[in-house]
């Protein structure tokens, strides 16, 4: 993609507020695709996400308020970012209403600006390479463990509306991948 088109499009976007995650973690994941997340000089459009639910063993709310799991139970629209097998920090989104942990991971972007930048972080040149898994786009993002619990609505991660007129995109359903439990729940978009 173009970063000299992109980047001009996610500077006119406007951010999402607390309202857009405080509802349901499903209607939150499926409704982030198509979004633009911006830290920095960095940009990626949303392509795929997982909605995660304190219900269900996957959830790492499954398990109750630990000094891990704080931020999921906290205010809605705020960054929970983990480490995932002690190697790559996690970006998520905390949905629904404060003491309900849920949360979206992100788990890929379509890189949109910041392109050289990612690049450089990531050690790669193919573009779709940068940001297809979720430890890959946080590292090509620049977006680390000291972010946690940070706000999406006015916190240094950007989290912008798809553009105003854009078309919907199609979303396809389907299960949730790289995890051991409750793999069969359809929380996957």
């Amino acid at each position: 993609m173009n970063e000299g088109h992109a980047a001009p499009r996610a500077a006119r976007l406007r951010r999402l507020r607390r309202d857009f995650y405080d509802r349901s973690v499903h209607d939150v994941a499926r409704e982030l695709v198509g979004c633009v997340i911006r830290h920095g000089e960095t940009a990626g459009r949303v392509v795929e996400t997982e909605s995660y639910h304190m219900e269900e063993p996957a959830c790492h709310a499954f398990a109750g308020v630990t000094e891990r799991t704080r931020t999921l139970f906290g205010p809605p629209g705020c960054a929970y970012v983990y480490r995932s097998y002690g190697i790559h920090a996690l970006l998520n989104a905390v949905a629904e209403e404060q003491g309900v942990g849920a949360a979206v991971l992100i788990r890929a972007l379509e890189p949109v600006a910041g392109v050289e930048v990612m690049r450089e972080r990531r050690g790669l040149e193919r573009l779709e390479d940068l940001c297809s898994g979720p430890g890959k786009l946080t590292q090509a993002l620049g977006i680390g463990l000291s972010l946690n619990g940070s706000s999406l609505v006015d916190g240094p991660i950007e989290v912008l509306a798809r553009e105003p007129g854009a078309r919907e995109p199609a979303v396809v359903v389907g299960e949730r991948i790289g995890i051991t439990k409750a793999v069969d729940l359809p929380w996957r978009f």
